[in-house]
């Protein structure tokens, strides 16, 4: 599947090149095009280069955590429900505590976090993988709920908003939260509905249950705060939760007479050599989006979404947000700059401004995901992870448009 994609970028990018060079003169669309794969290498390579540090960085924490015993502590709290949704991983296996804290980072909205512990999850998960070329099920089930953005503090986009002058920039908070549980739930929806996981389990539906309870207590907090407070108080809460797991696996390691600092630099070391290891699958990926991209061939398919709308006589505010939604799935900052662009052209608190905050908070970059993750540990079949992952992402951005056409119709 991967490898079709793959193929299906460049293909694509040199047909509408060469419509372009063809029947529209434009005679700079192949310079464009080799541009943009030298450009979409060197990222990919400066990517790489700025994940070393915080590989290391993480990594290194992670292994305090491990020899500390607090990372096995936390995934004893939800070994009966990784029990039931990945039954090849045995209890108390350390794939299991990377997994946990993983969520944990995206669920407050640590990037920085998340990517590496994501990275030390699979790994782990590969040590367990018959068929090391061949993502397992427990791969895939992991990788769908990154690509499903469980994201419950989106500070990053309240900020833009209220530097391009929204009224009310956390007025998007609500309806972002509602579009990220969306996406996960039909995420998981698709990867049990393959792997035959039964979700009916009585274990299942409690934790489902209990995050349902924790969404809505969360919601029925910030949503009474104004916005200045809501923004300090949600990111005080994230930068807090995470030093003090610092502090604390620190602490631990010294009360069970572990060398925190010999621990750090063996992780430290592990994320130096998987930064290296990600190149050529960064660059892969990369630059076949970045020739999607510059061929003109992402805007053929906005167009051709734009026209099916008008001919089915639908409602169009919504399309000038679809850029951001295009795009979000294969590059995070080139929806994050399409976000920007619809704001800046439309206004923040446009019906189109405020959507593709929505879509921009409650969707992932599946395909770079995909291959960080799969690419650290050389992963070539992904076989169904990209068609749940697109399901996720697809389930997201339509949850989105029917949530923004509610709270702002």
């Amino acid at each position: 599947m991967l490898n079709l994609i793959w193929i299906f970028f460049f293909l694509a990018a040199f047909v509408t090149a060469l419509f372009k060079f063809t029947f529209l003169n434009q005679t700079q669309v192949f310079a464009e095009l080799m541009a943009a794969m030298f450009g979409a290498s060197k990222s990919a390579f400066d990517i790489a280069l700025g994940l070393t540090g915080i590989l290391s960085l993480w990594l290194g924490i992670m292994r305090i955590g491990e020899r500390s015993g607090f990372i096995q502590l936390l995934t004893k709290g939800l070994a009966p429900l990784f029990s039931r949704l990945m039954p090849d991983v045995p209890k108390n296996h350390p794939a299991l505590g990377a997994i946990t804290m993983n969520i944990a980072a995206n669920v407050l909205g640590l990037d920085n976090a998340a990517t590496p512990l994501g990275i030390k999850a699979m790994q782990e998960l590969q040590a367990l993988n018959p068929k090391p070329d061949t993502a397992s099920n427990a791969q895939i089930l992991f990788l769908v709920i990154n690509t499903s953005s469980v994201t419950l503090f989106p500070v990053t986009i309240f900020t833009y908003r209220a530097q391009l002058g929204a009224a009310n920039p956390t007025d998007v908070f609500i309806p972002i939260l509602l579009a990220t549980y969306v996406s996960t739930l039909a995420g998981l929806l698709a990867v049990a509905f393959v792997q035959k996981i039964n979700l009916l389990d009585r274990v299942i539906l409690a934790y489902l249950g209990g995050l349902t309870v924790l969404v809505g207590g969360l919601l029925a907090y910030f949503v009474r705060l104004p916005q200045p407070v809501m923004l300090e108080q949600s990111a005080l809460i994230s930068n807090v939760i995470l030093y003090s797991l610092v502090v604390t696996f620190i602490c631990g390691a010294v009360f069970k007479g572990v060398n925190a600092y010999e621990a750090f630099i063996d992780g430290a070391k592990e994320g130096f050599q998987t930064a290296v290891t990600i190149v050529p699958y960064l660059v892969a990926m990369l630059v076949a989006i970045g020739v999607f991209r510059a061929s003109g061939a992402l805007d053929l398919l906005a167009d051709l979404v734009r026209y099916l709308a008008r001919l089915l006589a639908l409602d169009g505010r919504f399309i000038d947000a679809l850029p951001t939604a295009l795009i979000k799935p294969f590059s995070g900052s080139g929806a994050r700059a399409m976000m920007i662009d619809t704001m800046e052209t439309l206004g923040a608190d446009s019906f189109a401004g405020r959507l593709a905050c929505i879509i921009q908070g409650s969707t992932e970059t599946t395909f770079y995901v995909l291959a960080i993750y799969f690419g650290a540990v050389g992963i070539q079949n992904s076989r169904h992870a990209i068609t749940c992952g697109i399901i996720a992402d697809f389930s997201g951005v339509v949850a989105g448009i029917v949530i923004a056409y509610w709270f702002f119709g």
